[in-house]
C-alpha cells in the first residue's frame, strides 16, 4: 500500500498564493504518476495537474499559467504551487498517485486538504 499525506491548504485572499505538498510513503512501491484533483461543493472531482515519473506535466485549462506542479523523486513528494488564486479555486484538494506495489498497479488517494479563497 501507498500512503499519501497532504499539507499546505488554508485560507487565502484572492490574488494570493498557496503551496500544497503531498508525501508518499510505504514499502516496495514505485510511483508512475502523481497529481492533484479538487472537488468543490456540489461539483465532481476534477484533475488539476499531474506529473509523471519522467517529469511530464499536465494541467487543467482553468489553472494553466497560474499553477505549477513539481516533484522530488528522492522524497516521493509532489508540490502544487498555486498563484493568482480566485474564489473559483476554492475546493478540497486531493493528492493522487498511480503506483506499482510489488508489480501491482494501483491508484491511491490522500485524505484531502481544504483551500478557501476569500476576502
Amino acid at each position: 500500500q501507498v500512503q499519501l499525506v497532504e499539507s499546505g491548504g488554508g485560507l487565502v485572499q484572492p490574488g494570493g498564493s498557496l503551496r500544497l505538498s503531498c508525501a508518499a510513503s510505504g514499502s516496495a512501491f514505485s510511483i508512475s504518476r502523481m497529481g492533484w484533483y479538487r472537488q468543490a461543493p456540489g461539483e465532481q472531482r476534477e484533475l488539476v495537474a499531474s506529473i509523471t515519473s519522467g517529469g511530464d506535466t499536465n494541467y487543467a485549462d482553468s489553472v494553466k499559467g497560474r499553477f505549477t506542479i513539481s516533484g522530488d523523486s528522492a522524497k516521493n513528494t509532489v508540490y502544487l504551487q498555486m498563484n493568482s488564486l480566485t474564489p473559483e479555486d476554492t475546493a478540497d484538494y486531493y493528492c493522487n498517485a498511480l503506483a506499482f506495489v510489488r508489480s501491482t498497479l494501483g491508484v491511491y488517494w490522500g485524505q484531502g486538504t481544504q483551500v478557501t479563497v476569500s476576502s
